[in-house]
């Protein structure tokens, strides 16, 4: 692909997550195209649907804010107490840099499908982490043995949703790091082998 290429990519991604941000509910294509200062046909001609828009953009800002570098220390984590609290802080901290476009794709996903899918997709990516952590803690023993690792992985990607975080810091007050420590705290004793 060629550099202007890619920088039509780059403009209309950036425009995607701009008007999402936003809180614009019904962005269409050409409402994209216009913002990028490109033409609808050029929008389509990188992403045939909307769906594929949407899936880019997230990934797009995940790329901005480096997210693989975000999760280094917890994938490259020696025990698996370490990785879930690694994973709680840097999953819990990026959750801030992604609100605006994941509120937008909360909101638009009970009426619009391609939407749902976005949003869906990048839960999926969390509960991923959740998983790794929680297998960690299933091999050093750690996990309480009353849960099985499908569970343990549901009860901490319930945990560290982002309707959680909205309500705890958006409505409740909480500070952000009040918010990540409560998680690691809450998740230490909803997992963990008690050491008592």
């Amino acid at each position: 692909m060629s550099s202007p290429n890619l920088n039509t990519r780059t403009r209309i991604l950036d425009a995607t997550w701009k008007l999402l941000e936003s809180g614009d509910l019904q962005v269409r294509m050409s409402d994209i195209a216009k913002a990028a200062g490109v033409s609808r046909q050029a929008v389509y001609l990188h992403f045939p649907t909307r769906a594929e828009l949407l899936v880019a953009t997230t990934h797009h800002i995940d790329a901005a804010h480096d997210v693989d570098g975000l999760l280094a220390a917890s994938r490259a984590s020696k025990s698996g107490r370490d990785r879930l609290n690694l994973f709680i802080e840097a999953w819990g901290n990026y959750i801030p840099s992604i609100y605006g476009v994941g509120r937008a794709l909360m909101a638009m996903q009970d009426h619009d499908e391609e939407a749902r899918k976005a949003w869906a997709g990048r839960m999926q990516a969390v509960r991923h982490g959740c998983e790794a952590a929680v297998r960690a803690l299933e091999n050093d023993k750690d996990l309480r043995p009353d849960l099985s690792s499908e569970e343990a992985t549901d009860l901490l990607w319930m945990l560290l949703s982002v309707r959680n975080w909205e309500h705890l810091t958006r409505q409740s007050g909480w500070s952000q790091q009040a918010y990540v420590e409560n998680m690691k705290d809450l998740a230490g004793k909803a997992l963990l082998v008690s050491t008592e």
